[in-house]
């Protein structure tokens, strides 16, 4: 586990106990286009078997932003479930995410790290993500 602040104040850590669920439930499956409906239990179950990152605000510690990463820590893993909280937006916290997720990874050895995303591709473009080489090699099974 690792606590980074910036200069801002803003700390980001990828201590588990540190998730403040109940929120991260509420911000997933409310207002985030891929997790509409999302039950608590298996944002619990996701956050359990998953890498995590959350971001909290200077002063008061509420967490204000997250991502997961499902990973087998030595080949490959896939960023999702990045969200920021609407009022904490433009302030560079989900680059910093990404950016921190890259960074972990690249410690443990990880060279290859997929995500989704339907409208931050700058974000991600950012800290070096691009579309895939081979889209053609990739398939999906999809049961939602």
């Amino acid at each position: 586990m690792r606590t980074i602040t910036r200069e801002d104040g803003y700390e980001l850590s990828t201590d588990p106990a540190r998730q403040q669920l109940e929120l991260v439930h509420g911000w997933l499956s409310t207002d985030a286009y891929w997790a509409l409906g999302r039950s608590l239990d298996t944002v619990r179950r996701s956050f359990a078997g998953s890498l995590p990152f959350g971001i909290y605000r200077p002063g008061d510690g509420r967490q204000v932003a997250v991502a997961r990463v499902v990973t087998d820590g030595a080949t490959f893993a896939w960023l999702c479930d990045v969200y920021v909280t609407p009022a904490e937006r433009g302030r560079g916290l989900g680059r910093w995410l990404a950016g921190a997720a890259r960074d972990e990874l690249a410690a443990r050895g990880v060279r290859r790290i997929l995500l989704a995303t339907n409208d931050a591709h700058g974000v991600y473009a950012g800290v070096g993500f691009a579309r895939l080489a081979n889209p053609e090699r990739w398939m999906e099974l999809d049961r939602r």
